[in-house]
């Protein structure tokens, strides 16, 4: 099955309009056996983009991810992980991983060799300045922007410049970060993970425009917002990876009744959505099973 590719920025970097985003790759819940299935369905529907971070199970994600992509053409598809966080042994328990936040420019270079190793892949396509947004750090983000700024997207500029990666960005929860991004380097995409859904639609009016003057790629993960929009069960059913509030669960369903009205399952229409909008490269769905 083939799915139609779109360009990221101005590179020629072309990734399938459907990835497969690698969290839930990291799950203990899903095996080995499963990730590789998972990975394996993904490749035969047609997916060639996929995506991952050292954060997702502490390795686990893209252990799992290089191990089912190895035995496919490695021209054939396009990978992306994530920088800002090395995984590095407890302090309390040195046979047990911790994550340390870094923003440097040498810790992105440290952070790439190890996802390489990890990915056993020779290399990564699109690597991205993970969760430098106020939805990760609150009161903090200033300083972590700065450390941001004047390390690790330097380190990203010289690493595109030099050919190791193909194109970079943020990979984050909340699109102001990126317009600011925008204004002081080079970036070839974002991924922004549910803030541009069936359910909202924030960046419409300002970011996405601005994004498409400038030849900035959008790449949009957690497109059911982490599960509101793909469940029926309010019990199940999750925003932000927390339990949904009324307001929302209301508007989902109010959502869920119009695409009932036409017979389009909400959960088809939730990752079409975002690809209408022309500054939309890829939508990139999590799977468990």
């Amino acid at each position: 099955m083939a799915i139609e590719r779109r360009r990221i920025g101005t590179t020629e970097v072309e990734v399938t309009t459907i990835g497969l985003g690698g969290g839930s790759l990291g799950l203990a819940r899903a095996s080995e056996d499963e990730a590789a299935r998972i990975i394996e369905a993904a490749w035969d529907g047609g997916v060639r983009y996929f995506d991952s971070a050292p954060l997702y199970g502490m390795g686990v994600s893209e252990r799992r991810s290089g191990a089912g992509l190895g035995g496919y053409p490695r021209d054939e598809f396009v990978n992306s992980t994530k920088v800002g966080r090395l995984l590095v042994p407890s302090a309390s328990d040195e046979t047990q991983l911790e994550v340390r936040y870094d923003y440097s420019y040498e810790g992105v270079r440290t952070s790439l060799e190890s996802s390489l190793e990890r990915l056993g892949l020779d290399r990564v396509d699109i690597l991205l300045c993970h969760d430098i947004d106020v939805w990760t750090h609150g009161d903090g983000q200033p300083a972590i922007y700065e450390a941001a700024r004047n390390g690790a997207l330097r380190a990203l500029t010289d690493l595109r410049s030099e050919g190791v990666i193909r194109a970079f960005g943020l990979g984050v929860n909340e699109w102001r970060v990126c317009s600011e991004v925008m204004d002081e380097f080079d970036v070839d995409c974002f991924l922004l993970a549910g803030r541009f859904t069936l359910l909202e639609q924030e960046p419409l009016d300002e970011f996405l425009p601005k994004c498409v003057e400038q030849n900035v790629s959008i790449i949009i993960g957690g497109p059911y917002n982490s599960g509101l929009l793909a469940v029926d069960d309010r019990e199940q059913a999750t925003y932000d990876y927390k339990p949904v509030d009324d307001a929302r669960w209301e508007r989902a369903q109010a959502i869920r009744r119009v695409c009932d009205a036409h017979g389009v399952d909400t959960r088809a229409a939730a990752l079409q959505y975002p690809l209408r909008h022309p500054a939309v490269a890829s939508v990139i769905p999590g799977a468990k099973s």
